[in-house]
């Protein structure tokens, strides 16, 4: 039997131009979620996307302006503690909230097939 426990993800999609404070706002994210002790943050750089300008985004020679998501997953009060911090240092994006399951895997713990 899995053993699967609730919890939340919080997806953050943003631009690798976005900054807080003049740092980038990807690195000023996942820094405050080190320092609440979140479970766990993670950065995926799109190679091209467009969002609500319908501006594409896309590396180019001399110009990057790739998009960004952040995925951060912890209990549900965890999250909900994070998202207002979250929601002031964003300036624009798309904040998208998930209830999910989740299972640590760990060597030999594996179910077997």
């Amino acid at each position: 039997m899995q053993n699967y426990q609730p919890a939340r993800l919080l997806g953050l999609h943003l631009s690798e131009h976005d900054r807080y404070e003049g740092k980038p706002l990807h690195e000023v994210i996942v820094a405050k979620c080190q320092e609440l002790k979140m479970a766990g943050a993670t950065v995926f750089r799109g190679w091209e996307g467009y969002g609500e300008t319908s501006e594409i985004h896309r590396a180019r020679l001399l110009k990057h302006d790739l998009p960004l998501v952040i995925n951060i997953i912890d209990t549900v009060e965890n999250i909900e503690r994070l998202l207002p911090i979250v929601e002031s240092m964003m300036d624009k994006g798309l904040i998208t909230v998930s209830d999910v399951q989740t299972m640590r895997v760990k060597s030999g713990t594996a179910p077997q097939v």
